[in-house]
């Protein structure tokens, strides 16, 4: 005789407080997406409406007198594409640098047999919070190094971060146990091979998190520009739109009448479209890496 196995379902109740509480939970999550993502919306539907209309707050949820002549005149503007393609240059290996520079550094301080690992320490934490300023920066670099003006100022000089170094220390200390090091040595793994072949595998989240933070922080970055570079053919995407919206400003001033409005008009669709075009990259960027950016930032966070 075979006997059936009853399955028991154990159905927890929930009170009615309980379902009050998640409704709030659930209201405020929401009101805090909708902050988030409308000015985002917002900056597209008013790319391409009627700048008037955006001037009035006519627009708010659908757009209004579509029209993509904004688009169109910043794919005539040269020097919008040629800094552009400089960003992307900057970004790419000013990232790709910041990776090489940090990573190991916060390895080296994340163990605990580094000779001098304290000093060591205060030596990249001191500038976190006590700097040279400006005027000592640019003679450095223009006299000492003589990169003013130059492709390397953009992506070297500014590589190590301190914060960065921290975040990934943290995350070898809590991640990365002793014991993974000795089984290593046993197996007659040296220090250099353990880093390349077992420290960065594991690391992936922490290394997504930096790379991110550093790619973004590239891609916005003009004052490092505005400083150091003189040759319009280096700018980067964000001084080039800085540049165009000032020089639009400055000419309707300068001008009245329906001239005056014109031009305005134009500005407003351009300054709207430049936002949309320059930000796209990384937000298309954003969804690939964000389950490393959250994993990354908790366990740094957390078990530090």
């Amino acid at each position: 005789m075979t006997t059936v196995p009853v399955r028991r379902h154990n159905h927890v109740r929930r009170l009615a407080s309980d379902r009050v509480f998640d409704g709030v939970l659930y209201t405020i999550a929401a009101i805090l997406t909708l902050t988030a993502l409308y000015p985002m919306y917002f900056i597209i539907i008013a790319s391409i409406s009627d700048p008037s209309l955006v001037a009035q707050g006519k627009i708010l949820l659908l757009p209004r007198g579509v029209t993509l002549e904004g688009y169109e005149h910043l794919a005539s503007m040269k020097n919008l594409w040629v800094g552009y393609g400089n960003t992307i240059l900057y970004t790419i290996a000013g990232t790709a640098i910041m990776l090489v520079v940090n990573i190991p550094v916060a390895y080296a301080l994340s163990r605990r047999d580094l000779v001098g690992r304290r000093w060591f320490t205060l030596f990249f934490v001191f500038p976190m919070f006590f700097g040279g300023g400006l005027i000592p920066t640019f003679i450095i670099i223009n006299n000492w190094f003589h990169l003013l003006d130059t492709f390397t100022v953009m992506v070297l000089p500014f590589s190590v971060i301190a914060y960065y170094i921290i975040v990934a220390r943290t995350f070898f200390q809590s991640s990365l146990p002793a014991e993974l090091w000795d089984a290593a040595q046993i197996d007659g793994c040296g220090n250099l091979r353990y880093f390349f072949t077992i420290v960065l595998p594991l690391s992936k989240a922490i290394i997504s998190v930096i790379a991110l933070w550093a790619a973004v922080g590239h891609w916005n970055s003009y004052f490092n520009a505005l400083i150091y570079l003189r040759t319009a053919d280096r700018y980067p995407l964000q001084l080039v739109m800085r540049n165009i919206l000032i020089n639009n400003e400055v000419v309707s001033n300068a001008m009245t009448g329906s001239a005056a409005a014109e031009l305005n008009r134009k500005a407003n669709l351009i300054k709207y479209g430049a936002i949309v075009v320059s930000s796209l990259p990384i937000m298309c960027m954003y969804p690939f890496v964000q389950k490393y950016f959250n994993q990354g930032v908790m366990i740094g966070a957390l078990k530090g």
